[in-house]
């Protein structure tokens, strides 16, 4: 195995978030209001199944074991179930998972865990259907709930689902949520609403802390769950009358990059080293041959030596990400 990728201030990096399309069907209000719209560049495809290959294996060389295939919304690449299988079919990779809406699960689950799929996480903004159509600009509440039951009803032990926290829309569902998974095995993740170049406003709106969700979890007898070298950001809490977990993903919080362990390559095939980073790095040239293996994994470990400590949403920079969708959140 090539040499672990670390960064100068020694974080090291077991976790890569692969997108593969910037594609979303869905109009959510915190990242794509008005819908997808291409970026119109020259040479715009996304990045293929060789490519995938390639990159994947770069990473698992220097240590990475989880792949996170993320969008946009992944499942509209018609050969997502061939992304999972070539990510799963690589040596080190031990969790394959994703994030998706979760409106073709039902359907496709079963493909997509007869792939190698070994996680997934859907985004549930709201456990009310009318909210979940006015947060996502699309009335698929009961698909999507269907795709969850789906998951558990052939083996995953686990589902995790993402709840970005918004101040007057969906801030005060703790309790309805809690009472859902009291008897499901879903963790729960609560994401504070992030500054994104085109949500500025949004955010000043609606943007709430999850600290006093936190301190409510703590007075009610939730304990801190301990980290795993490949686990994300989250801080997970658990409780024995619970079948079901929270996550609380805090990135304002002092002290949240400190544990960074993760990586992006967006679907254009660049490397993105924060998901608020300043720019992203070319691999594509890099992944035409597995010849090119050493000079990708060298460019690779040549950048993170320029990763900052931190990322600067505190000053209110996100850098170049116009909206979550465009590097896969």
């Amino acid at each position: 195995m090539a040499k672990q990728f670390e960064d100068k201030f020694h974080r090291k990096f077991y976790y890569l978030r692969l997108s593969i399309t910037d594609v979303c069907n869905f109009k959510c209000t915190y990242c794509l209001p008005d819908g997808y719209k291409p970026a119109g560049q020259k040479n715009s495809s996304f990045i293929s199944l060789p490519e995938i290959r390639r990159v994947v294996k770069a990473f698992a060389d220097c240590g990475t074991t989880k792949v996170r295939i993320t969008g946009g919304e992944p499942s509209l690449r018609k050969d997502f179930s061939a992304v999972i299988e070539t990510v799963a079919n690589t040596a080190g990779i031990t969790k394959v998972a994703t994030t998706t809406n979760g409106y073709r699960m039902a359907k496709q689950v079963d493909a997509w865990q007869a792939a190698g799929l070994t996680h997934i996480n859907v985004s549930v903004d709201s456990l009310d259907p009318r909210l979940f159509h006015q947060i996502t600009g699309e009335n698929k509440f009961h698909q999507v709930m269907a795709g969850i039951d789906r998951a558990l009803e052939i083996g995953y032990s686990q589902v995790k689902v993402n709840v970005v926290l918004m101040k007057d829309l969906n801030h005060q569902s703790l309790p309805t949520f809690l009472n859902w998974i009291k008897d499901k095995p879903i963790q729960l993740r609560f994401i504070e609403l992030m500054q994104t170049g085109e949500m500025d406003t949004l955010f000043e709106r609606h943007h709430v802390s999850g600290v006093a969700i936190r301190n409510q979890l703590i007075a009610n007898g939730w304990l801190l769950k301990v980290r795993a070298a490949n686990d994300g950001p989250a801080q997970v809490f658990v409780h024995p009358d619970y079948q079901g977990e929270i996550g609380l993903i805090m990135p304002y919080e002092k002290g949240f990059c400190e544990t960074c362990n993760r990586l992006r390559v967006s679907a254009k095939g660049k490397l993105h080293l924060c998901l608020f980073g300043d720019r992203g790095v070319e691999l594509r040239d890099l992944l035409n041959d597995d010849a090119q293996e050493p000079e990708l994994i060298a460019r690779i470990q040549s950048q993170l030596q320029t990763k900052a400590v931190s990322h600067f949403l505190h000053d209110g920079d996100s850098g170049i990400t116009p909206h979550l969708a465009s590097i896969g959140g």
